[in-house]
């Protein structure tokens, strides 16, 4: 089947993680993403991440899949007149250079709107294309600091922590996808392209559910928790006797009916320090401490087991190990092998969400450095042979 975006013409000249994953995004779905990497060195993004047992960054085969790679020296002017040539017959360009340098190498909207009044620019960056802080450098942690993610996360008695991802980056890049597709919607009204400004800490803040209406209506600052919400319980990480945690989310009356059924503690159902929401809420300690201790004497494939049965929200917390042999990813597919030009098979996610009638697909994994140069040179844009032996002299490719 078609998917949603095929006959869609992407330049990617995005680095790292935030522009890169927009265009993870577009490429799933079937844009044609043309990646645009600097000759020689190629994005950072090839040596970042753990390696295979030979050695070989595998993150790049999972960020730069079903792209294609060009290499283009956008600091040389000869460089720049490829991609412009290459705009000319782009839907989309995505950006996360810090703001202001795709105005230096005269590749501002300004100008390329002149070339192709239908492009979408999509500029992701730290702190936006506008404001004071600007021209910031601005990484997903510190970004994600602003934004308001970092303060809540952690315990009380301790400094905050992070995610073991780049949150921040990836959201990022995930509302530039997003935007882009508002943008083509957009186009399809006016006919005109327009740039979307996808900001690593707004991206952030729009996750924090009401923590500014909370500080402005009652001067409420939300602060740490750890592993639960106040006044929310039972909903938190418990101690089984295999040494796993397992997650049990009891908070809705009825279900924690259940859960008190399933840990044959009826009495605590009726108990008047947990029978409402707002009573569970106030003395969550307690009942966590004696669901802890319920559940530290079985172990967690039996504490599941239980919940199951019960109808109770419960799950344990998954390595990369477990989802590999999980049931229920096999089932549906939700990590699959993708061949790699070494000839041997890589696994990693697949392709989210899910579109029954035009799903998107993993074509292939991260393409080598300017693999497909020439191709895009001679087949797209029309240079000769000679044209692209000139560029390659220069180092513009």
């Amino acid at each position: 089947m078609t998917p949603p975006l095929s006959g869609i013409r992407v330049l990617e000249l995005g680095q790292l993680i935030a522009g890169p994953f927009c265009g993870q995004m577009l490429a799933d779905f079937g844009a044609e993403v043309l990646k645009i990497e600097p000759p020689k060195t190629g994005d950072s993004m090839r040596q970042w991440g753990r390696t295979d047992d030979e050695g070989r960054p595998v993150w790049w085969s999972v960020i730069a899949r079903n792209k294609r790679s060009v290499t283009l020296n956008l600091r040389m002017s000869e460089g720049q007149e490829v991609l412009k040539k290459l705009v000319a017959e782009a839907d989309i360009l995505i950006e996360n250079f810090r703001p202001g340098t795709m105005e230096r190498w005269g590749l501002g909207y300004d100008a390329l709107s002149q070339i192709n009044p239908r492009l979408i620019m999509v500029r992701i960056s730290g702190f936006g294309q506008t404001g004071p802080y600007a021209s910031r450098a601005g990484f997903a942690s510190v970004c994600e600091a602003m934004g308001g993610l970092r303060y809540i996360a952690g315990y009380p008695d301790r400094p905050s922590v992070r995610a073991g991802i780049s949150l921040g980056d990836t959201l990022a890049g995930t509302f530039g996808a997003m935007g882009a597709l508002l943008a083509l919607q957009a186009r399809h009204q006016t006919g005109k392209g327009q740039v979307v400004d996808s900001s690593i800490y707004e991206s952030s803040l729009a996750m924090t559910e009401a923590i500014v209406a909370e500080f402005d209506a009652g001067g409420h600052v939300r602060q740490r928790t750890g592993p639960s919400l106040p006044g929310i319980a039972p909903s938190n990480a418990y101690p089984c006797a295999d040494g796993r945690d397992i997650i049990i989310g009891a908070n809705q009356d009825t279900v924690y009916q259940r859960l008190c059924a399933a840990m044959d503690r009826p009495d605590l159902a009726t108990d008047p320090r947990f029978a409402t929401h707002r009573a569970r809420g106030e003395h969550a300690a307690e009942i966590d401490a004696i669901i802890a201790d319920w559940t530290a004497q079985h172990v967690s494939a039996d504490v599941l087991q239980r919940m199951t049965e019960a109808g109770v929200p419960a799950g344990l917390e998954f390595t990369a190990a477990d989802m590999l042999k999980d049931p229920h990813y096999l089932e549906r597919e939700s990590i699959v092998r993708v061949e790699d030009p070494s000839g041997k098979s890589l696994a990693m996610q697949n392709v989210f969400p899910r579109l029954l009638s035009t799903p998107g697909e993993i074509r292939h994994t991260g393409p080598a450095l300017g693999q497909d140069t020439d191709h895009v040179l001679n087949d797209l844009l029309g240079l000769s042979e000679n044209d692209v032996t000139t560029l390659r002299k220069l180092g513009a490719i």
